[in-house]
């Protein structure tokens, strides 16, 4: 038996969050459902060599298909997801939730004379009011223990209770501090009842504000030098202040509703949902659309909600989603006819439900990332990509290697461009170049320029252009070099890799970029390089001399590489252009004269940043300690002398 499972994901795939995974067979039933601290660690557990593991777990793994797993808040929450999965698919593998017992509940015999809390399997208690259910026994005593501190009522045995009372004497548990019921002595039957009533006020509405409450009953009984109740009041702050940390996300009883977390970018978007019912995640749907481009959320939310209640699943009484859409009115009058009461449709912006929110979006981050990464690494989808590139662009072979080229300035000055190549469908950040361009008239003669620097290198051997890497730090020095000059390193050393051929020339652009890099290419010579250009706003792939673009499915994986390409290249080039704008300031500067080193950091120093220097009038330029106001004169028209804006 092969030691390797056909469905394993990558370690980095994984998330180090908490959360709860489900392994499931090919037919998609749910064979094993766990919860994990750090979801990456724990599943590596199971996919430890097959001799290795328990002989259950072994037959477990080779059975499942598929692994998924959703990330939470925090264990609590984790707790109380693997609970209701458990509850929901049954899974065969779950030995430990297979008896008939029913799950325990924290219960309150509102039904009694002196009213008790109680830990419980047992439904139907006459009068009782039932919190919960809860994952673990060890999970609902936890958090009694934490609301006797808050709240001191009875839980001691009713016949202790009645025993007690009968006698005079306190039962046991009253006797050692456990029980705080009017067997005790320290309360009657009234005062009692009222604390079970804020007791289940709390448990009901979770009003956070008990926390400040006690806070100040606290400050208030140490300014008095009440320090024993002081003392107690920081108790129960700190029971309180633990409670909440360890139930941030749990909604009230009555609370229905669906949660929409959304993670887009310009091809596809993630959608999460976690289906609330009762106060309690009683599911997760989640799935990838494709996306058209130029579309805001708010339109993505229209659409989604209305996919995703188009079927079966009916809405709840609650739709919570990242941000309302323009026709929010009618989408939720559309949802209150599916569901045949009001649905409300709102974008939580505080509170539980907008942690929910950001839980879910979390979630839907986490599968978009997925799902990117899984196109991109997959051999047979890379290959799939190349091959539609071959056939969209009528070339004679896929292309292995794809060079592409993007262009970025500051309103025509400061002109940088990169090139960026994919090897089988992957990037080589080693073989990344950057290239500084001395003058240009608009970005088309910029990539005329690029492209010939870069195909001179491919027809000539002499190279005198400097060039630099992404993970290097080569100074550029192409200012100094003609336009016509390939790129090199400045140590003088030949980096051979420079001079690999591409099968595909890919520019930043439509028709103009790609008619200038097709004039460079027929100026250089080489032949047997197709070449193209990827338009940003329609993602329309143009190839040179055609009338029309070849327009790629939204969904197919050769768009999909296009975009990665391109997107890369772009931030490549501005990563550069940062950078050189950091340092182009101090150039500016140094050329005025007697504006030494000294001047400029002063001038720097006092204004905080170039974008409120270059803002600066005369004046405030000469009440600078050094600069008198024909120095100012000069420094001022000297910025004035180039508008600067953002790079494109």
């Amino acid at each position: 038996m092969s030691d390797a499972l056909s469905y394993r994901p990558k370690a980095g795939e994984i998330p180090t969050e908490p959360g709860v995974y489900r392994f499931r067979d090919g037919d998609r039933r749910v064979l094993y459902v766990g919860k994990a601290k750090n979801l990456r660690a724990r599943l590596s557990n199971y996919f430890a060599p097959l001799r290795t593991l328990h002989e259950r777990t072994r037959r477990m793994v080779t059975t499942a298909s598929s692994v998924e797993w959703t990330v939470v808040g925090n264990d609590v929450e984790a707790l109380q997801l693997e609970y209701t999965w458990i509850k929901e698919f049954e899974p065969p593998f779950n030995v430990k939730y297979r008896d008939d017992k029913s799950y325990p509940y924290l219960a309150v015999t509102l039904g009694d004379e002196a009213p008790r809390a109680i830990v419980t399997r047992r439904s139907g208690i006459p009068g009782a009011r039932y919190f919960g259910p809860y994952p673990k026994v060890w999970a609902v005593n936890e958090t009694l223990d934490l609301l006797l501190k808050l709240f001191p009522i009875r839980t001691c045995k009713d016949s202790d209770y009645r025993r007690a009372m009968a006698s005079g004497r306190p039962c046991f548990a009253g006797q050692i501090g456990r029980c705080f019921g009017p067997c005790s002595g320290r309360v009657g039957i009234e005062e009692h009842r009222a604390n079970v009533d804020r007791f289940v006020a709390f448990m009901t509405n979770q009003d956070r504000r008990i926390v400040d409450e006690l806070s100040q009953q606290m400050l208030e009984a140490s300014a008095a030098f009440e320090y024993e109740t002081a003392a107690r009041r920081r108790d129960q702050l700190q029971a309180a202040t633990e409670f909440f940390e360890k139930s941030a996300v749990v909604l009230r009883d009555d609370v229905d509703v669906d949660v929409f977390g959304i993670d887009h970018d310009e091809l596809a978007a993630a959608v999460q949902i976690f289906v609330v019912r009762g106060g309690r995640v009683r599911g997760v749907h989640s799935w990838t659309v494709d996306k058209e481009l130029d579309v805001p959320i708010g339109d993505l939310v229209d659409s989604v909600v209305q996919n995703a209640y188009g079927g079966q699943l009916s809405p709840p009484r609650e739709v919570v989603v990242p941000e309302l859409p323009d026709d929010a009115a009618a989408l939720e009058t559309w949802l209150s006819e599916r569901a045949g009461r009001k649905v409300r449709l709102r974008a939580a912006q505080r509170g539980d439900k907008a942690a929910l929110l950001a839980t879910a979006t979390q979630n839907a981050k986490q599968s978009l990332m997925l799902y990117k990464t899984r196109r991109s690494a997959d051999f047979t989808t890379r290959s799939r990509a190349l091959e539609d590139i071959q056939e969209a662009l009528g070339m004679a072979d896929a292309p292995l290697r794809i060079e592409c080229f993007d262009v970025s300035h500051l309103s025509g000055t400061n002109i940088v461009a990169s090139m960026v190549v994919f090897e089988d469908g992957l990037p080589r950040k080693d073989e990344y170049r950057r290239f500084t361009i001395p003058e240009s008239t608009d970005d088309t003669d910029s990539i005329h320029q690029v492209l010939t620097r870069r195909l001179a290198y491919l027809a000539a051997p002499s190279v005198t252009t400097a060039e630099q890497t992404d993970g290097g730090d080569v100074s550029d020095q192409a200012s100094q070099a003609s336009a016509a000059e390939p790129a090199e390193p400045v140590d003088g050393t030949r980096r051979s890799k420079f001079s690999y051929r591409p099968n595909l020339l890919v520019v930043d652009g439509g028709e103009p970029q790609v008619a200038a890099a097709a004039r460079a290419l027929a100026e250089s010579g080489v032949e047997g390089i197709y070449l193209c250009g990827i338009a940003k706003r329609l993602e329309e792939i143009w190839t040179p001399d055609a009338d029309y673009p070849v327009i790629l499915p939204r969904n197919s994986d050769a768009l999909f590489l296009f975009q990665r390409v391109r997107d890369e290249a772009h931030r490549f080039a501005i990563t550069h252009q940062r950078q050189r704008r950091k340092r182009d300031i101090s150039s500016v500067l140094a050329e005025i004269p007697g504006l030494g080193p000294t001047r400029i950091k002063v001038l720097l120093r006092h204004f905080g940043s170039v974008k409120r220097l270059r803002a600066a009038s005369v004046d405030e330029i000469g009440s600078v300690d050094g600069f008198g106001p024909t120095l100012a004169a000069v420094v001022y028209e000297e910025l004035r002398s180039g508008a600067q804006v953002q790079p494109r």
